[in-house]
This record gives structure tokens, C-alpha cells and sequence, in this order.
């Protein structure tokens, strides 16, 4: 059997098996989504924000991309951030990165991989700003590990840049912002840091809004 194939048979298996343990799941599955989280993550294939959170569908609104990066001039992200936030009415946004991420081991390298220079070049930045704490670490797996803490780090802060966080939280929206990371060795995921809604403490001035 073609590859592709057992994916379409695996679906209908699964899709089976749902509806012997509950008949009703898809349908109410049709009727709409009301999930309580955002998770802007890795596109890294090890990295399915549902199997690793052991949620179900409709539990949690997803985003990846390569390096789980928060650009401010993604559209795509953006506009997924603006519907979680304003329609689905989240209550918690969580950039979720991962140690050994291949985006994150690209940048902190010379070497030049074509159009993904481009995108990888704001975890380059990342690497710039915290120079001075990576520098002191002379082990190279260590400073590996760390870039991909702060980047996490880092992103989770370019989201309470937005207007859109700014603006939710103004309005009594409170989602609250997580930099989150995996440990693929372990499957466990760790906290790095958190925001309450209306904290915007861990910005500088320049980035906030009069709303």
C-alpha cells in the first residue's frame, strides 16, 4: 500500500473507532469550536500540539511554523491570533518551541539555506540581543538549548507587542501569554515564562499602544 493510502485507511479506522466508543462525537464536533487555548508551535512533524497534551479535537486552536516564530508581519499568524482572540475568545496563548530545533540550530550558523534566510534571520536577532549570556556558555549543546528557550521566550514577548494582545486585554479579554518548550527526550514540556493579562511589564514603552 502506497503511504498516502495508509493515511486515508488509518483516517477511516480511527473515524470508526470514534463512533463505536461515542456516536455523537462528530456531530457535535460539526456544530462548532470553543477552544480555552492558542498554540503557536514548531512545524517540526514531533511536535502534534494534541497528541503531546493529550487533548481532543476542538480543545485547542493551532499555529506552527518553522522555529514557532511571532512576526510581526505574518499575516498568516496574525490572523489566527486576532480570531483566537476576538472570536474564540481564548484564555491562554502559548508559544510552544522544542530543544533540538532544526530553525533555531540553522540561525545560530553562517551557512546560507536559500528563503529561509529570511525567516530564520529574526531568531538570529534573538541570538544578537542575548549575546552576552551566550556567549558565557562554552558548551555548544548548551548554548543550542538555551537559543531555543529565549527564542520561545522572545516570541511569546513579540505577542504582548501586538495590538491585538493589547487591545483584548483593554477590553477585559485576558489571555494569558506562555512561552512554553518541549524536551523531545522526555515528551515534557516546561514553563519559561508567563504573562497575566495586562502585564505588559516584560516590554519596553515604545511598544505600547494608546488603545
Amino acid at each position: 500500500m502506497e503511504t498516502y493510502k495508509k493515511l486515508l485507511a488509518d483516517n477511516k479506522e480511527w473515524a470508526n473507532a470514534q463512533n463505536i466508543v461515542n456516536p455523537v462525537f462528530f456531530n457535535k464536533m460539526a456544530e462548532g469550536q470553543s477552544p480555552e487555548f492558542l498554540w503557536i508551535g514548531c512545524a517540526d512533524s514531533r511536535a502534534p500540539a494534541d497528541r503531546i497534551t493529550n487533548t481532543q479535537p476542538g480543545q485547542i486552536f493551532v499555529h506552527r511554523n518553522v522555529a514557532n516564530l511571532v512576526v510581526h508581519t505574518d499575516i498568516n499568524m496574525l490572523s489566527v491570533l486576532q480570531y483566537a482572540v476576538e472570536v474564540l475568545k481564548v484564555k491562554h496563548v502559548m508559544v510552544v518551541g522544542h530543544y533540538g530545533c532544526g530553525g533555531v540550530k540553522a540561525a545560530m550558523s553562517r551557512q546560507n539555506i536559500g528563503i529561509i534566510n529570511k525567516w530564520i534571520r529574526h531568531i538570529k536577532d534573538v541570538f544578537v540581543k542575548n549575546s552576552d549570556e551566550l556567549a558565557a556558555l562554552k558548551d555548544e549543546e548548551a548554548k543550542f538549548d538555551r537559543l531555543c528557550e529565549l527564542n520561545a521566550i522572545e516570541q511569546a514577548k513579540n505577542l504582548i507587542k501586538t495590538s491585538i494582545i493589547q487591545k483584548a486585554w483593554k477590553n477585559g479579554n485576558a489571555p494569558h501569554v506562555h512561552a512554553w518548550i518541549l524536551e523531545l527526550k522526555t515528551g515534557l514540556i516546561k514553563e519559561l515564562f508567563e504573562a497575566q493579562a495586562g502585564d505588559t511589564s516584560s516590554i519596553e514603552d515604545i511598544y505600547k499602544y494608546e488603545l
